[in-house]
Order: C-alpha cells, then sequence, then structure tokens
C-alpha cells in the first residue's frame, strides 16, 4: 500500500504518532527502572529505543487537572483547574489533538478522556472512550455499549471494588471483556483502518492501573509467591504534628495489614503488567502495517500512587509516589534526534508534552502552552506543582536534587535531598545545614503563587493558614462505589459533584 508523501521529502513523510498514556502509575514502577519486582519487558524496551527522563512530574497530581495539562500543553495556571472539576469544559485554547487534525493528521483517542462533556472530543476526528463509570454526566460511554453488545449491559462493575479504594479480586468476566483489553483491541483496529494517504496521530489512554484492582486471574497468579517489598516508612510520616492534608489521607485510607497489603500490591503489579503486554499488540500492529520505523511513541501517566508508602495512597500529594511519571519518548528511526537507551535528566512535565510532539512533527507550537519541548534546547531550573486549595492545598518546587513541599494548613514545609534520599524518609527543612537550600526554594516558590495563595504570605513571608479541626468524612459511599449500569445512569442534576475520594 502506497504511504502518503510529505511535502518535503517523500522518503522520510512525516511521522506518525502513538502517544500512550496509563493511570496513576508511580514512576518507580518499571523494571528498567531497578524495580526488582515488577515484570514491564514491553515498557523496558521502549526505554531501550527512546530516552527516559527520571525527573517527569505531574504538576498537579490528580487526573483532571493532569489530562487538561496534557491536552492544552499548560499548567493549571493557565487551564483552571487544580482542584479537580468534572464539569469544567476545557479551555478556549488550543488542544493536542486540534493542532494535529488541523494539520492534516487522522486523529483518534481510546479509552479514558476524562473531559466534560463526556463526548468532547476536544479537536481528535474520533473518541472511543471507557470513562470507569461516568455515563451519569451524560453521553454513551464506548466500552459499556461494547458489553452490551456481547451480552453483559451494566455488569462493568459486578465485581464489587471500587473506584478509589485498595480492596480487589480477579476479573470477574471473560478475559476478552477486560477493559485493557478493549482499548487495545479498539486502538489497534483504529491502526489498521487508518487513511493511508494522511499520517495518524493515536491516543491511547488505558484506564488501570487506577483502582478498582480487577486484575485478570492469570497475571495476579504470576505474582502470587512474589516478594512486592514494604511501603515506605519515615518519622516524620508518623508525626503527631503531621500536615493536616496527610492526616486526612491516613484516616481516611484502611490500612491494610501485611498479608492483605501484599496482595493488593501484588494485584496493582499485575494490571500494569497486563498493560504492558496489551502495549506489544500496539507495536506490533505498526510493525505489521510496515509504519513503526516512521512512528514516535510517547509512554506516560496523569500521575502515580502513593500506595501505602508513607502511611498514604492514591494520589494528590507531592511525593515521588504520587507525582514522579513515567515518560518515555521513541523518535522515529529516521532521525538522530533521540540516542536510542539515552537517559535526559532535565525536569519536564505533562505540560512539556505537546510542545514536543508538535515540535517533534514539525507543526508550530501555539502561543498559549507554557510548556517547553523535551527535546530541546531550553531547559527549566526548578519545577513548580500545585494542587487543591483551602486547608488540603499543598504547593511544591524542585531543582531536581532537593524537593521543597509546602502545606498552608499550619505552614508546614518538608525538604527532600532526592539524590541521597529518593524514598523522602529524612524532612531536611529544619535541618541547620540546609537552611540556604531552604531559602533559595522558597523564594522560587514564591514567585510560583498567585490568586487566592497570595492571601497566604505577608510582607514576602510565609504564614499559611489556620488548621481545622480533624474530622474524618463519614464514608458513605464507599469511595465512589459504582453499582449495575443497566438500566442506563439518569445524567446527574450535579454533574460538578466529586464522587470519592482517590
Amino acid at each position: 500500500m502506497k504511504e502518503f508523501a510529505s511535502s518535503n521529502s517523500a522518503k522520510h513523510p512525516r511521522p506518525h504518532v502513538l502517544f500512550i498514556t496509563v493511570d496513576q502509575w508511580p514512576g518507580h514502577l518499571l523494571g528498567f527502572t531497578g524495580n526488582p519486582s515488577i515484570e514491564t519487558p514491553t515498557i523496558d524496551n521502549l526505554a531501550k529505543s527512546g530516552v527516559h527522563f527520571p525527573n517527569a512530574y505531574s504538576g498537579c497530581p490528580v487526573c483532571i487537572p493532569a489530562r487538561r495539562s496534557i491536552m492544552t500543553g499548560t499548567t493549571s495556571r493557565v487551564h483552571g483547574d487544580r482542584i479537580f472539576q468534572p464539569a469544567l469544559p476545557m479551555p478556549a485554547i488550543p488542544t493536542l489533538a486540534g493542532c494535529f487534525t488541523r494539520e492534516g493528521y487522522q486523529t483518534s483517542a481510546t479509552g479514558k478522556l476524562h473531559v466534560y462533556p463526556t463526548r468532547d472530543r476536544i479537536g481528535f476526528e474520533e473518541t472511543f472512550i471507557a470513562e470507569e463509570g461516568r455515563s451519569h454526566l451524560g453521553g454513551v460511554d464506548d466500552y459499556e455499549i461494547f458489553l452490551a453488545d456481547k451480552g453483559y449491559a451494566g455488569q462493568q462493575f459486578m465485581h464489587g471494588m471500587s473506584n478509589n479504594e485498595y480492596s480487589w479480586r480477579p476479573w470477574h468476566l471473560e478475559e476478552s471483556l477486560h477493559v485493557t483489553n478493549w482499548i487495545t483491541k479498539t486502538a489497534a483496529t483504529n491502526i489498521r483502518r487508518r487513511d493511508p494517504t494522511r499520517p495518524s496521530f493515536w491516543y491511547v489512554s488505558y484506564t488501570q492501573p487506577h483502582p478498582p484492582i480487577v486484575p485478570l486471574a492469570s497475571y495476579f497468579d504470576r505474582y502470587r509467591s512474589r516478594d512486592v517489598g514494604r511501603p515506605v516508612e519515615s518519622e516524620w510520616s508518623q508525626s503527631p504534628d503531621l500536615p493536616y492534608a496527610l492526616a486526612i489521607n491516613q484516616k481516611i485510607k484502611q490500612q491494610l495489614p501485611p498479608d492483605q497489603y501484599d496482595d493488593m500490591r501484588r494485584a496493582f503489579y499485575a494490571q500494569c503488567t497486563h498493560i504492558d503486554h496489551q502495549v506489544r499488540l500496539l507495536i506490533g500492529s505498526l510493525r505489521e502495517e510496515g509504519i513503526l520505523d516512521n512512528t514516535i511513541i510517547v509512554f506516560t501517566s496523569d500521575h502515580g500512587d502513593m500506595l501505602g508508602d508513607h502511611g498514604m495512597y492514591a494520589k494528590r500529594y507531592f511525593y515521588q509516589g504520587s507525582a514522579q511519571i513515567p515518560m518515555i519518548i521513541v523518535d522515529s528511526a529516521h532521525t538522530n534526534r533521540i540516542p536510542p537507551g539515552s537517559t535526559d535528566t532535565r525536569l519536564v512535565g505533562l505540560q512539556d508534552i505537546m510542545p514536543t510532539l508538535l515540535t517533534m512533527c514539525g507543526i508550530t507550537v501555539p502561543e498559549s502552552c507554557d510548556g517547553i519541548s523535551m527535546t530541546g534546547e531550553t531547559q527549566r531550573d526548578t519545577l513548580y506543582g500545585e494542587c487543591l486549595e483551602g486547608p488540603l492545598a499543598s504547593r511544591m518546587i524542585t531543582d531536581g536534587r532537593y524537593k521543597l513541599i509546602w502545606y498552608p494548613a499550619g505552614n508546614h514545609f518538608q525538604l527532600f535531598d532526592l539524590h541521597s534520599d529518593p524514598s523522602e524518609q529524612i524532612n531536611l527543612s529544619a535541618h541547620s545545614d540546609f537552611q540556604n537550600v531552604v531559602a533559595s526554594l522558597k523564594r522560587q516558590l514564591l514567585l510560583e503563587l498567585y490568586g487566592n495563595d497570595k492571601d497566604w504570605i505577608k510582607n514576602g513571608s510565609f504564614v499559611g493558614c489556620e488548621v481545622p479541626k480533624l474530622v474524618i468524612p463519614t464514608n458513605r459511599g464507599l469511595s465512589g462505589q459504582r453499582g449495575i449500569h443497566f438500566p442506563p445512569l439518569a445524567t446527574s442534576i450535579d454533574p460538578g459533584e466529586v464522587v470519592g475520594f482517590g
């Protein structure tokens, strides 16, 4: 089949793009980074074929804000969400998909978009969505249509596991009906049904390993007897003066006994390995189409998961488990921009993906982007992060070695040396030898603050806000537990309601 021609060169036409995201996958859960427990042979091979960015962070480590950064090339300050606003439409600025579509690319998205309205294509020509049971926000879910067509209408959540808790069980339906398999098969089909006269941009967004934790039994079995390690512990995380936001997390998330914890982690790892093996089918589809060498591949996650480290679970925090993410780029085989098997230690964020891909494909980067191309000469000295507002807020600044975290409620600071203490077990913020580092990072942090955050600053000094009384909410909804989804759910009268705490 004749491939499309480039306006510049018929020999090397414009590259295709395969952009893969996963949900809630920590940056340290990869075999090639030295993790002794997890199996990720496909992703490991991507790293050998491209470049890995170990200092990649989610600037707002919670699903919707992180995905807005991916799709707009901007930080929360520009795209308008540092909280998690389910009913907030995309801002009126260019999107990643829209830029590629306008340049003649055939564009499709498969899996989780997490936008509102849920059927907003945000610039893609086609979307095939699996939105984890959010049909109450309006619009049909393609994965739920698939289940119905197979005779399993509304049974996606009959496993009984919550979308924001850490209980688990094996997947309850046939293997071919698992959402990870559906996303892969749908995306691979789109690769096969591509228009050969145009370059393609495929966005493939897996919903796991984010809970509900429901691995295929065959994948859990391969981890059944494996040592998956113990959660990281620290003195600061057991302090009676713990920052309010952390105390809430430790209280609201059930602490698992050792045996149950080990099995939960095995089940989480099993979901990761399942995705890793499914990615092989996408690569195989590109190879069999004869376009693998002319395809740029990106692999990343919207954020990570604490997985019990420091007594905490889920995301929303700026510790490595929650905020550090995988970031791998494999260039087309026809260039020498990226040395295969290389490591780039620059500070990067999700907002950098859009300008990177546009630049690599010769497309003009919109002025609205405040991200930086990861393949260019320009690099940042520090990276800023922000998540939530009010007493649950946290802010972060890092220079790559030192990380300063600020909790305005109670005006708590933490400083970690990521070179000597990558597990963040020693808080150096009060240590006399590190006051110059603290002062320097505070000056940089002040420059990043805006909006209501400035109420926590007086005469150039951090004063924070009052700590509320610690009241643990009753978890009546089991952290956003889903029910049966047939008959179809009625559209919610309050689409902005936040469901669960995860």
